[in-house]
């Protein structure tokens, strides 16, 4: 048994050992220790180093607020198994055997730390000094400054090996989520679950009971704190409600959408077969109650930092929940009643309690006389002035205040100096939702004001301090969003024996005898941040408290000012002399702790990092040895090579087959969206260039949509079919954004239509025949409509069956050939694919993928959007004035259309170039010039959108976008290319069939 370890005292299981390891030395936990634990009742206060100036520290808190105790965690494998983490909490992190532990942020071993010259260095670097150095001499910089800092920047050490565990995400729906499982949250789910809500409680700690675990002697209701305890866990999981401990709310957002963190194997000493490391909920709750208590402020004063110093509330949970004594002789020092409680268990379970410290002149009398019990001596009216011991505290002064003069010191002996500044209401989530808090100047504290989310408040979350009113707030607040959620509730008060009141006052820092210049008081223990340098941030100007936090890194620590953001208010509000809320408080952002990236890429990991959709269809392509390419979120078919044919080949011979016959493309990527409802043709109008009032029932029309701006944002065929019903086509990848941009404009522009937006991209798989035989192979399978030219033009829509399936038929074509695009309920997309091939067999039916597509389209002069527009090109750039309807009183982007940079001459126009040697193709990007002799830098007019080699043409084509391209046409530009300058003719953009005869067929 190690020497402060309490024989059967806690909650950990002491007839069960763990192992684990602490900067390469073995040692003994217990099962349910924390690292923190273990190491304490080994006697290890010395846990880590301070960021800046690498002062020695051990833990401050028992909780996930810890700003000191950080280290490295691995498994038994250690880092090269991959499982290492950085910046562990060795105050949350659960012993499991084979632990692997080490220190952080040391140049050397923890004892001896090189670093530590920082220390002794202090006043080279104060608060924002890194404003002001490094600017001379400037050779410097790159040589000397930037690399020592890129080297000392960090916390930890970041992982070298591929992480190999598992995240899981889930969603998931609730009438109540109550945040923490303390008192409140305990008695807020209770009272909601008996009346039939369907709640879940959730609680970052591996148990629930939150201060009771800390507090064995309280009575509720008769029974021991942890009696109840029992009890009413067991009645929430019979009334089933969904309990999740390892669990914390990182973040509130809008419309009660709570994301939730669960730990589920860290705490394991063997993974399980797949398993998952933590899982990420995202939560929506219809109400929500907020129970997560108060945190417990450290005092400020000089050397305030040693290990050996924490929190005295700290030292009270290390006591019960782990049984371990945090040393032999403590001083307390406080300016709140409940150190004096966690005095008096610590006396009782054998540790000498030197002293109780209070800085108020008069403590309550109940107290002093329960000290006096006990022989501690009170030392009312006094304040610390300092602390000694290198590695551990072995001594604090202390001096008696009268009348604002500090006394004589007096020194005394200790092993451990336990603090209490008075407690903080948990906010953070709140903050989140940004609801208001409100300054009470009583408690010299902020409160929750104005809700701006369905949810509750209760406990020491909103200010109330002792068991009875916790308990009763929580079941207030359960009463009253299960009242809210339609049910009959009502709030049970239960009775409380030995209750643990208290009261305080709130300080800046403690008065003290030393000059100001040399008192090193700190409020962020990780950052290295103290009083004075506050002071000194407003003496520079700075007076808000968001520039104060900058300027000195306070609250920037992992624990995000957890420990320090009210200490450094109180001061910063002293020293501009304005009350603390008209200084302000920082922005509290989410994580509410420190979250793996895991937790948050969750399934998107490797494989699935991205994810990859695929058509139905893609099997089959993959069977025939097609090659892919990613286009969007999709796995498309980029070519099928026959008979050890490269691309270059394989395109060629697809290109021409389709030209000549029939070619076979898989569409069925191109976004779809229905847009439904008596005013469906009034929002076409306004959200298309084009007009559609005259468009009839069973015709399709190309459409162009703008942005704001009058610049091109996505294009697409759309079919008419009925007065109220159009199928809207889209790019592949702009499927999200357009149905995205119509609802925005839908909901927020145009509530008045009455119109149903709805993505169908994956309900029809679509299959596109362009090729003179096109209607021969599809003209058999075709049931209740004629696909002849004279019933069946180009540009027409029709509902009938297709190979006996449902189907949209389209007759358009992004080739120039006679083309056609079948849609059919994406189930059936592979039946239809292998019927027209079979159709198609007599015809040489050839498959073709998106290379040839691109080819087929440039030979035709057919845009594609994001290609051969860089969204500053309007319609007339592309050559597309035809499709604005001029006659329309408006549309998205039309009053752009007539800006002066819009309309004037040398714009950037899409045309057609030809190279001299038709062999050659230009790079897509490459930058053209009208004058290569002209001196450097040259005036680029223009660049290469799209170039390709045409086997139908027998030579290169492309397109680019040039100054006033379309009037040079005829002309001769140059585009510099690696292997020299290349001629090239400027021509219009239709290469192939430019009258459209071959669409007509």
């Amino acid at each position: 048994m190690s020497q402060f370890r309490i024989p059967g005292k806690g909650r950990v299981k002491h007839d069960e050992t763990v192992m684990f390891s602490f900067d390469g030395k073995s040692y003994e936990g217990l099962r349910g220790d924390t690292v923190a634990s273990a190491l304490l009742a080994h006697g290890v206060h010395l846990m880590g180093r301070s960021f800046k100036y690498h002062r020695p520290r051990g833990p401050v808190t028992a909780d996930s607020a810890e700003p000191n105790a950080l280290i490295g965690t691995s498994r038994g494998g250690g880092e090269k198994e991959g499982r290492f983490e950085p910046n562990t909490r060795a105050t949350v992190q659960e012993l499991r055997q084979g632990l692997v532990a080490e220190s952080q942020n040391r140049l050397g071993s923890l004892a001896f730390d090189f670093g530590a010259v920082n220390d002794a260095l202090h006043p080279l670097f104060p608060a924002g000094f890194y404003y002001k150095t490094f600017m001379w001499p400037r050779s410097f910089w790159d040589k000397l400054y930037e690399p020592v800092i890129r080297h000392a920047a960090g916390l930890g050490r970041a992982p070298t090996e591929v992480d190999p565990d598992r995240y899981a995400s889930r969603y998931l729906h609730t009438d109540l989520l109550v945040v923490g499982a303390g008192p409140s949250g305990l008695m807020a789910a209770l009272a909601a679950a008996r009346a039939g809500v369907r709640v879940t409680l959730v609680d970052e700690n591996p148990e629930m009971g939150g201060a009771l675990l800390s507090d064995p002697g309280v009575e509720i209701d008769g029974q021991g704190a942890w009696e109840w305890l029992d009890g009413a866990l067991s009645e929430l999981a019979r009334l089933g409600v969904r309990l999740m401990t390892r669990t914390t709310a990182i973040g509130y957002y809008h419309q009660n959408m709570i994301g939730l963190c669960e730990k589920l194997t860290d705490h394991l000493d063997e993974i399980p077969a797949n398993a998952p490391r933590e899982r990420m909920w995202r939560v929506r709750a219809t109400r929500v109650v907020l129970a997560q208590g108060a945190l417990e402020k450290p005092l400020v004063f000089h050397g305030n930092d040693r290990p050996g110093v924490m929190l005295a509330g700290a030292a009270q949970s290390y006591l019960h929940r782990w049984g371990v004594k945090v040393g032999e002789r403590a001083v307390i020092v406080t300016s709140h009643d409940s150190a004096w409680y966690a005095a008096f268990d610590l006396a009782e379970a054998g540790t000498k309690i030197v002293a109780i410290v209070d800085t108020r002149d008069t403590p309550r009398e109940d107290l002093r006389a329960e000290a006096r019990v006990r022989g501690i001596e009170v030392l009312a009216g006094h304040t610390v002035t300092g602390t000694r011991g290198r590695l551990r505290i072995s001594s604090v002064t202390v001096n008696p205040v009268e009348a604002g003069r500090v006394g004589d010191p007096r020194m005394i002996h200790c092993d451990c100096l336990l603090m209490s500044g008075g407690w903080t209401p948990s906010l953070h989530l709140f903050s989140h939702t940004k609801g208001s808090l409100q300054w009470d100047e009583e408690s010299r504290t902020f409160l929750p004001g104005r809700m701006t989310e369905d949810c509750h408040i209760a406990g020491a979350g909103r200010g109330l301090w002792g068991y009875a009113e916790a308990l009763a707030d929580g079941a207030k607040a359960g009463a009253e969003a299960a009242t809210a959620l339609g049910r009959a509730a009502g709030a049970t008060t239960l009775a409380v024996a030995h209750d643990r009141p208290g009261t305080g006052e709130s300080h800046k820092e403690l008065p003290t005898d030393r000059k100001s210049s040399r008192v090193r008081a700190f409020i962020d223990f990780q950052n290295d941040v103290t009083a004075k340098d506050i002071r000194l941030a407003v003496r520079e100007g700075m007076r808000s408290i968001e520039h104060v936090k900058r300027y000195t890194t306070n609250g920037m620590a992992t624990d995000q000012g957890k420990m320090s953001n009210m200490n450094g208010l109180m001061i910063a509000s002293d020293a501009v002399g304005k009350a603390p809320p008209q200084v302000g408080l920082t922005t509290f952002r989410p994580p509410y702790t420190p979250t793996t990236f895991g937790a948050f890429a969750g399934y998107h990991k490797g494989a699935t990092f991205e994810v990859t959709r695929a058509t139905p269809i893609d099997p089959w392509a993959e069977a025939n040895g097609a090659v892919f390419e990613p286009v969007s979120l999709w796995r498309r078919a980029w070519y099928f090579p026959q008979g050890g044919e490269d691309m270059e080949a394989a395109v060629a011979r697809e290109c021409l087959a389709t030209r000549a016959s029939v070619g076979i493309f898989d569409a069925s990527t191109l976004g779809k969206i229905e847009v439904a409802g008596p005013d469906a043709v009034e929002f076409m109008n306004r959200m298309y260039t084009n007009p559609w009032t005259k468009l009839a029932p069973g015709r399709c029309r190309y459409g162009v949509l703008l942005g704001e701006d009058g610049y091109i944002r996505d294009d697409g065929v759309i079919g008419r079919l009925s007065e109220d019903l159009f199928h809207v086509t889209t790019t592949t990848g702009g499927a999200p954004r357009v149905l995205n941009m119509m609802e925005d404009y839908l909901q927020t522009e145009w509530p008045d239509l009455d119109v149903w937006l709805t993505s169908t991209t994956e309900q029809w798989a679509t299959v596109a025949l362009n090729g003179p035989k096109a209607r021969e192979v599809l003209a058999g399978l075709v049931e209740g409509c004629d696909i002849s030219a004279e019933a069946f033009p180009h540009m027409s829509v029709a509902e009938c069956r297709v190979a006996g399936f449902p189907a949209r038929l389209f007759r358009l074509s992004f080739t120039g050939e006679l083309g056609f695009e079948i849609n059919v309920p994406a189930r059936h997309g592979l039946a239809l694919w292998e019927a027209l091939m079979q159709a198609g067999e007599p015809h040489g039916i050839t498959v073709y993928g998106t290379e040839t597509m691109h080819v087929l389209r440039a030979e035709k002069g057919f845009i594609i959007v994001g290609q051969d527009t860089d969204g500053t090109v309007t319609p007339e750039d592309a050559g597309l004035g035809w499709a604005i309807g001029k006659a329309k009183p408006d549309f998205v982007g039309k009053r752009s259309l007539a800006r002066p940079d819009l309309v004037a001459p040398g714009r950037k126009q899409l045309v057609g170039l030809l190279t001299e040697d038709g062999a050659v193709k230009l790079e897509e990007g490459a930058q053209i010039v009208l004058d290569p002799g002209q001196p450097k830098p040259m005036k680029m007019v223009g660049h290469v959108t799209s170039s390709y080699h045409s086997a139908t043409l027998g030579r290169s084509i492309a397109m680019a976008l040039i100054e006033g391209g379309r009037d040079r046409e005829g002309e001769t530009v140059h585009v510099p290319m690696p292997e020299g300058v290349v001629r090239a003719k400027i021509t219009s953009t239709a290469f192939y069939d430019p009258d459209g005869d071959r669409l007509k067929l």
